[in-house]
């Protein structure tokens, strides 16, 4: 039961414009011209329509309460941004560029599936599966679009409460996926791949040297080390690695082997990585598009779900289809998605403090209440409900004061910049 006068929730506006910015964005590949002239105007109108509705939101006194759990989630997730950063330059590194190039690319099932369609699905169908429809930034667009649509209550408030679940959720995978890969090292899919992006040594590491090269193809030394249980081989003089002086850091010298070309400074060094070359299970970008269509499902559902999750599927099999990942990974990274999604829900949606204070007033007055009915009193019966609606809004608006105005603006540029800086930082791809 609703109690007062609220503004109609908007049942389609979001699907509608989830469709519009995917099927401009995918203009780039029709008619540039036109994307160029679309796009622009599509993220002005959707931004100002979002602006207009910010003086009307009635939830900046929840916003400010999921403030601090979105900063905080924000800081771990670049800090498990920063571990996986190190951990995919680490296992590029620590094999040298000669493994990467020499080791044949796994058997993947999948591929040969993939293969065999093409062979047998009609040709217009073949290319819109291979049509670059969907891409990363597509996705964490898709979730900015949703967390925003809180201003027009076509989303549980808070938003920040969602974008709160949704970092940690995503910070908790990509902890996880960096465990993952970096236990045991998997041949890239693209075998020419590190050496086009990585200026790493040809030769591996000296730990590679000792531990991993002498028994890595010979089945008797295989054999031995097995029965033994120690590094037996001599393997002579280590070939040595650059040093750099890092300071603080000289620690990870080892992890991430520089090149002199390139060792002036840690973590330049690591933005100049635009991502790993291994196979890296599982799929990062699978991991955005599932948690992202999760997100979509809970919080707004409808048949725009059904299609956010069709581009999941394409995703997937063009993530396959060009040999990014393996099918593995995609599959792991799918059901990891949906589980890590399920386990934090304790983050978002908050339970609604709002109703369970409308029924403990209620319950306060329900005496009254059934007097009233009982005596065809229907004065009193809307006096008694009025009192219920204008003590939650005095609870609600409690507190709220030009400090909450300029928490709510301050809030509103600061997502406009995150969208900004997300759609120019993972534009492409």
């Amino acid at each position: 039961m609703r109690w007062g006068f609220a503004p109609p929730k908007i049942t389609c506006g979001l699907g509608l414009a989830a469709i519009s910015y995917v099927a401009v964005d995918y203009l780039r590949h029709l008619s540039p011209a036109w994307h160029e002239r679309l796009q622009p105007a599509l993220w002005s109108i959707l931004a100002l329509i979002a602006i207009s509705r910010v003086p009307f939101y009635k939830h900046w006194s929840s916003e400010f309460r999921a403030a601090i759990p979105f900063v905080a989630s924000m800081l771990f997730m670049l800090a498990c941004f920063l571990l996986e950063a190190l951990s995919v330059r680490f296992v590029t590194a620590v094999l040298g560029l000669d493994w990467h190039s020499e080791t044949p690319p796994l058997p993947d099932t999948g591929q040969w599936l993939l293969l065999s369609l093409n062979e047998k699905l009609p040709g217009p169908l073949v290319e819109i599966l291979r049509a670059r429809i969907i891409g990363l930034h597509h996705f964490l667009m898709l979730f900015m679009m949703l967390a925003f649509s809180v201003l027009f209550d076509s989303v549980e408030a808070p938003g920040l409460g969602l974008g709160a679940r949704y970092m940690f959720t995503m910070a908790i995978g990509r902890l996880l996926r960096a465990i993952t890969f970096v236990s045991t090292i998997l041949p890239s899919a693209r075998p020419w791949c590190a050496a086009a992006r990585f200026r790493v040594p040809a030769y591996p590491h000296h730990w590679a040297q000792k531990y991993y090269v002498p028994y890595a193809s010979d089945a008797d030394a295989i054999r031995q080390i097995i029965n033994r249980d120690i590094a037996y081989a001599d393997t002579g003089e280590y070939h040595g690695d650059s040093h750099p002086d890092w300071g603080s850091m000289n620690f990870l010298v080892n992890f991430l082997r520089p090149t002199p070309a390139e060792g002036a400074s840690w973590f330049s060094l690591l933005k100049r990585a635009g991502g790993g070359c291994n196979d890296l299970l599982y799929s990062g970008h699978m991991l955005v598009a599932v948690l992202t269509a999760m997100a979509w499902t809970e919080a707004y559902g409808g048949f725009s779900s059904a299609f956010i999750w069709l581009l999941v599927m394409h995703s997937a099999q063009r993530e396959i289809r060009e040999r990014h990942h393996y099918t593995v990974d995609c599959i792991v990274a799918i059901y990891v998605g949906i589980l890590l999604w399920k386990m934090t829900g304790f983050i978002w949606p908050a339970k609604d403090s709002m109703r369970s204070r409308r029924l403990a007033k209620l319950e306060r007055i329900q005496g009254r209440l059934i007097q009233a009915a009982k005596d065809s009193d229907m004065d009193e019966v809307r006096e008694l409900l009025k009192e219920v609606e204008l003590r939650s809004q005095e609870s609600q608006h409690k507190g709220h004061s030009r400090y909450l105005w300029l928490f709510s603006c301050a809030t509103i540029f600061l997502a406009l910049t995150i969208v900004l800086l997300a759609f120019t930082w993972t534009s492409d791809g």
